[in-house]
């Protein structure tokens, strides 16, 4: 079963094709999908898509945008996360790459969000860059809190930051990053993170894999990231296929195992 963990269906940049390209991640044997959701103002285009029997939903501001809604409450995100469409707590964290919103909002505005993933008991779904120690830190304390389940998603982060969110329990998520020939600091690290908590996603429309880098990624391409993790991990393709399946729904374990949509 192949399941895309991560994805961005509600972005413009599938205006114009959005069933057809939901078609081809099924025609490729992709059961299920996660839509992530980039801001809370976002939210009812996030959930629009998931109205799709095999398409799910999060709830979440990403850094980028926190600026947009500096004082978020968790309870605004516990309010929403009561429909059942909704899987998990983000894509929230901290991008000290692009800094597009104020690093103090950032953090505010993360912390928001793992205390409604400690209240709702759904996965937080984090978003790190350039800002290993501080989302170290602020994982550990806030965990010190009340302990929740999270998501290091498309982690491209280093080897300290996988061992601190590890200790913690966290999952891991793997992309197209994977398949990029400059990316062997990344691979070194999913060499290493946890066997039973790894999963994959396209982060679609952005990171294509290889053979597809450089066009707009979608969901029927994340074979290419199974096969890489397969190949870097050293097991057999079904083994990554059943692997990753059961680690998808032990942390995403809103959604039924007889969720899959057979076409």
């Amino acid at each position: 079963m192949l399941i895309d963990s991560h994805v961005n269906l509600h972005a413009p940049q599938f205006d114009e094709d959005r069933e057809a390209v939901i078609d081809r991640a099924r025609a490729a044997g992709v059961r299920l999908m996660v839509n992530i959701c980039d801001r809370v103002s976002n939210y009812d285009k996030v959930r629009a898509v998931a109205d799709h029997p095999d398409i799910w939903a999060t709830v979440g501001t990403h850094p980028h945008e926190a600026k947009e809604n500096p004082d978020l409450a968790p309870q605004t995100l516990i309010a929403i996360a009561e429909d059942p469409r909704v899987v998990g707590i983000g894509e929230c964290g901290l991008d000290f790459h692009y800094d597009l919103s104020p690093r103090d909002i950032q953090v505010r505005v993360f912390r928001a969000h793992a205390a409604a993933a400690r209240d709702t008991g759904l996965p937080l779904v984090v978003h790190t860059r350039e800002a290993d120690q501080v989302m170290g830190e602020i994982l550990e304390d806030e965990y010190a809190k009340g302990p929740f389940r999270l998501l290091m998603h498309c982690y491209t982060s280093g080897a300290e930051l996988a061992s601190r969110a590890a200790a913690l329990g966290a999952w891991f998520s793997v992309s197209g990053i994977a398949t990029f020939k400059a990316a062997e600091d990344v691979r070194a690290v999913i060499r290493d993170m946890p066997a039973d908590r790894i999963i994959v996603e396209t982060d679609c429309p952005y990171l294509a894999p290889v053979p597809y880098r450089g066009r707009r990624n979608e969901p029927a391409f994340v074979p290419h990231v199974l096969a890489k993790l397969a190949e870097v991990r050293a097991w057999a393709l079904d083994e990554a296929e059943a692997r990753t399946e059961d680690a998808f729904f032990a942390l995403f374990d809103r959604i039924p195992r007889e969720a899959e949509v057979r076409p």
